[in-house]
């Protein structure tokens, strides 16, 4: 469970900061893979990208 959701998203943020919309969408897409390998379940990923397709995920 993340514990300061509130802090990571200002880090995420702070992460985008002065990046052009193509230098963002690189680093989502990094960090978006280094975060499946480290989680590293099929399952867990598949129900994770089902979850974001939802138009009411959080």
């Amino acid at each position: 469970m993340l514990t300061d959701p509130d802090g990571f998203y200002e880090a995420l943020l702070d992460a985008h900061a002065g990046l052009s919309t193509e230098e963002s969408q690189a680093l989502n897409a990094r960090l978006i893979l280094l975060l499946a390998h480290q989680i590293g379940d099929q399952q867990i990923l598949t129900a994770c990208l089902r979850a974001a397709t939802q138009r009411n995920a959080p």
